[in-house]
């Protein structure tokens, strides 16, 4: 069964999982994103993958572009996980990832998407070949 939701249970707001996940976690980079991510017992069953979006207040001051990038990475993101959430609940994998937007500029949706699909087949290899 398809899900493309984004729910609560499957965001990444744990300030005590993010400190972990940015001290131990493995990391890998596919313009424009730095990915973020480590196995992790999560508090549910449901969703294999807690996910977070982040974007350098820095490189965009205003705070419309900022939430506009999450936006459209987390569009980008619910729309493609399904592989990933199937291959991570047949190995019986929970992860913890975090998504940090590196470019200068504002992608569009297209290209944006088309990196989510190599990121997330890239994170699927990695995920399930360390266990």
């Amino acid at each position: 069964m398809k899900t493309y939701s984004f729910n609560k249970e499957e965001k990444l707001k744990s300030r005590k999982m993010i400190e972990t996940l940015f001290r131990d976690g493995k990391a890998f980079s596919v313009f424009p994103y730095r990915v973020i991510y480590m196995h992790a017992s999560l508090h549910t069953d449901k969703y294999p993958v807690q996910a977070g979006f982040s974007v350098s207040s820095r490189k965009f001051p205003h705070a419309v572009d900022r939430n506009r990038i999450k936006r459209l990475g987390r569009e980008a993101y619910r729309t493609q996980k399904q592989p990933l959430y199937d291959a991570l609940r047949e190995s019986g994998i929970q992860l913890a990832v975090f998504f940090i937007y590196t470019d200068k500029k504002i992608a569009d949706f297209d290209t944006l998407s088309r990196k989510f699909s190599v990121i997330l087949e890239k994170l699927t290899r990695e995920a399930v070949r360390k266990d």
